[in-house]
């Protein structure tokens, strides 16, 4: 730590969002100019924002932008830049970059082309690993991919098997298959979403633990031979192969146990000559055997979780590493840290809806409210376009505590007080997981949420006569406060006695309708479904009001635009639609007719059907592309192929017609 920071004064992001602001939170306070980049849909994003300066790099999807090579090297020569941080994702792992910005004279802050392209493929990652003794899953990583050998060696694994893309991580192209007969379509579609989010399409199997519980350890290594690990991370919580929660330390993890995968982790470093921030990641078994799967050569989004442990800056570790310093903390003196450092646990805000089976979703950011008393990195502001184009990670919220169980209230808490409104997100979902009896309780593996919140539970949530009621009281109080002629509290007055008005309205894609009758300035009775009941505002503010539902106080914040908005009604999301003036519409022309429409922005992958062709209910159609993810689309029912009104290429929208089933 002795050494100067001479050695580079200029770092730029080659990343954006939450993680460039956060590099050049560290980077800044070290004294450093930082340099931002951004795609055409992030002109006006939050990093561009808060960087000393920031340069375009190309159009909005990633391969012409963040994915870029030629155009973030361009930048940094433009802008000066004597060093590069490639943050997470896009190129953070790619050799080819690394090894570009080094030709460039630039310094790569991460690990060596080199060590970057040994642990790059999960393959040829697998072979370094058993030869330096790791435990690895077993297995098939070989050349021959065709669908007859992959099918060959899944029989001989046994199944289930899962189905890994060998070039990346993040849970894309990764699918697990229980059955011999479901193995020629996800092989399929595993190679697809391969082949779109890394450029390879090569494939490995691995025989699936079941139930394991996902671990990993931090490693850090710098120039002159010194090797550490800072402990494991337990990222068992996941949906659709992604980490969803992480804490530090695992439940599960013993000191001894502890110390034998850190032990394991060091010489796997070394035997890669690795220098910089790694993460081994491996699966722990219930009879505690664990299997190496692979590493990741770079910081991790969950990087802050060991920090709030460990009590360290792991970005300022990474600057200095790269500047030729030594780690400024021994192995002895990480693990009298880990064993006085409490516990933290981190969980992942995204754009998506759980009870769609996490679809990603996009949108404009009405209100954000960052919780208070813990960490959130963010990128986040009022106005913010969340857009298509790249992952739907939002924030990170980290609690940290003296233990486990206060860490658990803390990130309870937190969730609570977080509030974002103009898009769907996973809030309340992740405030049940957090709250739930196992989790609390530390009892989690891979399958937590598929065991607990199976997709049956999460689409059973209907609205209650509470944010029933609650949505007339808004939208009536909203159309008495905007631009009418008249007080409002003569609205609905008449001079034989104030008459019900209707309010229809869609509230989480329910229509309802209700009467609604003044009874004094901001007081209210509502008839509907749930009978009558007096509703009245107590107080307001900004964006808020606090209303007695039936002899119970309740607290409603909002943001509406015209007439269609979000609302939380006691924390709990809702989105609100007032069609109280709106043409009723078609009989049929939603629901049932064939009507094949895009659920989300994207980009159409793959197109499995002609016009023409008989089709079987429940079969895939097609695949578009959102937000890192593939989504297929299945045939509502037996039929035949009436009109194709898009191609593999083409850009969607939410609603957008795409074909159109005739019924068998």
């Amino acid at each position: 730590m002795s050494q100067s920071l001479a050695g580079f004064r200029s770092i730029l992001i080659a990343n954006r969002g939450e993680i460039s602001l956060r590099v050049q939170r560290t980077a800044r306070r070290l004294g450093m100019r930082t340099i931002a980049v951004y795609s055409e849909a992030d002109r006006d994003a939050p990093h561009c924002w808060a960087a000393d300066m920031a340069l375009p790099i190309g159009a909005p999807q990633p391969q012409a932008s963040y994915l870029n090579i030629a155009a973030l090297l361009d930048a940094a020569r433009r802008s000066g830049a004597e060093a590069v941080h490639p943050g997470y994702g896009f190129l953070a792992e790619s050799d080819a970059f690394a090894e570009a910005c080094t030709d460039a004279g630039l310094v790569f802050i991460g690990p060596s082309a080199a060590a970057i392209r040994a642990m790059g493929n999960k393959a040829g990652a697998k072979h370094v690993m058993e030869a330096a003794g790791v435990p690895c899953v077993p297995g098939y990583q070989g050349d021959d991919q065709s669908d007859a050998r992959m099918a060959k060696e899944a029989e001989l694994i046994g199944y289930p098997v899962m189905i890994k893309a060998a070039a990346g991580g993040g849970g894309r192209g990764m699918r697990r298959v229980d059955r011999p007969e479901q193995f020629a379509a996800a092989l399929q579609s595993a190679r697809s979403e391969a082949g779109h989010a890394f450029g390879s399409s090569e494939l490995i199997l691995e025989k699936a633990i079941v139930e394991p519980r996902h671990i990993e350890i931090q490693v850090f290594a710098d120039m002159h031979g010194h090797v550490v690990h800072l402990g494991e991370r337990d990222c068992s919580v996941q949906r659709r192969h992604q980490k969803l929660i992480e804490e530090s330390p695992s439940p599960a993890v013993s000191p001894e146990l502890r110390a034998r995968m850190g032990e394991v982790s060091v010489n796997a470093a070394r035997a890669i000559g690795y220098v910089g921030a790694g993460t081994l990641e491996f699966l722990l078994a219930p009879d505690g055997s664990f299997y190496f799967m692979e590493m990741n050569t770079r910081l991790q989004v969950e990087h802050a979780v060991t920090e709030a442990v460990i009590g360290v800056d792991l970005v300022e570790w990474q600057l200095r590493v790269a500047l030729g310093e030594v780690l400024p903390l021994t192995q002895g003196d990480i693990d009298a840290r880990l064993a006085q450092g409490g516990h933290a646990i981190e969980v992942r805000l995204c754009a998506e809806d759980p009870a769609q089976d996490f679809l990603p979703q996009s949108g404009t950011v009405m209100r954000w409210r960052a919780p208070r008393e813990v960490r959130t990195d963010h990128a986040l502001a009022d106005g913010v376009v969340v857009s298509p184009y790249y992952d739907s990670m939002l924030a990170k919220i980290v609690a940290h505590g003296s233990d486990r169980a206060d860490a658990c209230r803390r990130l309870a808490r937190a969730l609570e007080d977080c509030l974002l409104l103009g898009l769907p997100t996973n809030r309340a979902f992740l405030r049940q997981c957090v709250a739930h009896p196992a989790f609390v309780a530390g009892d989690v593996s891979t399958a937590f949420i598929d065991t607990h919140f199976p997709a049956s539970v999460r689409r059973v949530w209907t609205p209650d006569a509470s944010s029933r009621q609650a949505a007339a009281v808004l939208l009536t109080y909203l159309r008495g406060n905007t631009g009418r002629r008249y007080p409002a509290e003569l609205q609905g007055w008449a001079s034989s006695r104030a008459y019900p008005a209707s309010c229809r309205f869609t509230l989480d894609g329910a229509a309802t309708e209700m009467r609604v009758r003044t009874l004094a300035m901001q007081r209210w009775e509502l008839a509907g479904e749930d009978g009558v009941v007096e509703a009245e505002i107590v107080s307001e503010s900004e964006g808020c009001l606090t209303l007695m539902l039936g002899g119970g106080l309740h607290l409603l914040e909002y943001a509406l635009t015209g007439c269609a908005g979000q609302f939380t009604l006691d924390g709990i999301e809702h989105g609100v639609s007032d069609t109280t003036y709106a043409k009723p519409e078609r009989q049929g022309a939603q629901v049932g007719n064939g009507r094949i429409s895009a659920p989300m922005n994207g980009r159409v992958v793959a197109v499995h059907v002609t016009e023409g062709e008989a089709v079987a209910a429940g079969q895939a159609l097609l695949v578009v592309e959102a937000m890192k993810m593939e989504h297929s689309i299945a045939a509502p029912f037996a039929g035949a192929v009436k009109g194709l009104f898009t191609q593999v290429g083409a850009q969607v929208a939410p609603g957008g017609l795409l074909m159109e089933i005739a019924a068998a």
